[in-house]
């Protein structure tokens, strides 16, 4: 009962955002800015990304273009990068201007990261001077580092200022950040002495001064910090925020664990997507994108898939002999490459969330060999029964048992050495690896099994 329920519930959503998209265009088409102000109004910022995902990229434009002041550009910061890098093409330089000044500065930088750099400048130029230094002052940094996942507004204040003078600064300056949770403490020259976490500071007298109810030992995260690293210091530390500092240890902007939320999707789907050799796409994506995304990679596996035949063609009088071989043997490779998959996909998720290093890779080498060789004999006594049935042949059913057991222990190992080999040349494992453990185990399955065949059976 829960589960139709809930099929009925997920229909009728279906149902609903089909409806909305169809009401959306035409509203659009029509250029009813009133209709199409009442259609999204009751959405919320996250269901209006999706909204604007699900439209077609002119179809994009023409309702920002068509809501104009109306338009809520935070919802760019829930869109796909493809979706907002499209957009960011497409758009006018005076609406981008505008949604700049609404977005949080690592928000706004993402937008503006992959604009022409006269296109960036016309942008800027109409931005108040804090807003445009705080901008420029992230562009500066590398892409995917701390310096480009901050955000340059935060709240710090002197030592000796008592809870009191804090609190009347918090109520009377205008330019504090909309949201914050703690309060950094610094020195004369910005370096970070310590944190007050809100609650704290709200519990205590006014006359008592900061330095007495700050927490030291603050985690800071230098500006040049890969952001994937920062990620996993979150995690680490269990940090909902952390201050960011330059080469001189000055305090220059904060990352919160919403954005650092983000990277951890993002990482982790861009591993996923490289395992499967698709590179960084995403359904927004055009025909000849998508189309250049993928292709090298199946050039690649061309080339392997080449070389497996080669090692076929040297047993191709074997194979003419018993025509049973070429029916059992793509269940030797499958199986070896599927073994390889499981291991190579726990490896260099390890190794991108650094749980695998010098230290345990003996151990845990060792482990997979031995599952390994564990699984091949399982296998291998199922596949000899099912042979036995199957043709009437003990022979047979012993040499693809034998190739079976070889095919998984060269999976086992081929899915943990190829990555770690990789990763210890500072090559991404990720994309490159499953087309070479897919290499190892078809080469090995039919070389094994082919050449097995030839020793016993002829």
């Amino acid at each position: 009962m829960t589960e139709q329920l809930e099929k009925d519930i997920a229909l009728d959503e279906d149902e609903v955002r089909t409806a909305l998209v169809r009401n959306v265009t035409d509203a659009i088409e029509a250029g009813d800015k009133e209709s199409l102000r009442k259609l999204v109004e009751d959405l919320s910022t996250p269901d209006l990304g999706d909204l604007i995902e699900l439209l077609s990229p002119d179809d994009r434009v023409s309702m920002i273009e068509t809501m104009g002041e109306a338009f809520d550009f935070e919802v760019f910061s829930e869109l796909d990068p493809a979706v907002r890098d499209q957009l960011s093409e497409a758009l006018p330089n005076a609406l981008l201007a505008r949604a700049v000044s609404e977005l949080e500065t690592d928000d706004a930088a993402y937008l503006l990261e992959d604009l022409g750099e006269e296109d960036r400048q016309e942008i800027l130029a109409q931005l108040p001077t804090d807003e445009r230094a705080a901008l420029e002052r992230n562009l500066e940094y590398p892409e995917e580092t701390a310096g480009r996942l901050m955000q340059s507004d935060f709240v710090a204040v002197a030592p000796f200022w008592t809870v009191g003078h804090v609190i009347d600064y918090m109520r009377e300056t205008e330019d504090l950040p909309e949201m914050f949770s703690e309060i950094f403490v610094v020195d004369p020259s910005f370096r970070v002495l310590g944190s007050v976490e809100l609650s704290r500071l709200l519990r205590t007298k006014r006359d008592v001064s900061v330095s007495e109810i700050m927490n030291p030992d603050r985690h800071l995260v230098l500006a040049t910090e890969d952001q994937e690293e920062v990620a996993r210091q979150f995690g680490r530390h269990d940090l909902m925020s952390a201050p960011v500092v330059d080469a001189n240890q000055r305090l220059v902007g904060v990352v919160t664990v919403d954005d650092v939320v983000d990277i951890i999707q993002e990482e982790a789907e861009e591993d996923m997507k490289a395992l499967a050799g698709v590179g960084d796409e995403s359904l927004a994506d055009t025909v000849l994108d998508t189309t250049r995304s993928r292709v090298p990679w199946l050039i690649v596996n061309l080339g392997t898939a080449i070389l497996a035949s080669f090692v076929i063609q040297i047993f191709d009088a074997t194979i003419e002999q018993m025509v049973s071989l070429a029916v059992l043997m793509p269940i030797v490779a499958s199986m070896g490459g599927n073994a390889g998959t499981q291991t190579m996909t726990v490896t260099v998720r390890a190794l991108a969330t650094n749980k695998l290093g010098p230290v345990n890779a003996p151990r845990v080498v060792t482990r997979e060999f031995l599952v390994g060789i564990i699984n091949g004999l399982i296998l291998s006594v199922i596949m000899a029964a099912v042979v036995l049935v199957w043709f009437g042949s003990t022979k047979l059913g012993t040499v693809i048992a034998v190739a079976m057991v070889v095919n998984m222990i060269a999976a086992a190992l081929a899915g943990i050495l190829i990555p770690l080999v990789m990763d210890h040349f500072d090559l991404d494992p990720a994309p490159a690896s499953g087309v070479f453990v897919t290499t190892v185990t078809d080469v090995v399955g039919f070389f094994a099994f082919l050449g097995l065949a030839a020793l016993w059976l002829m």
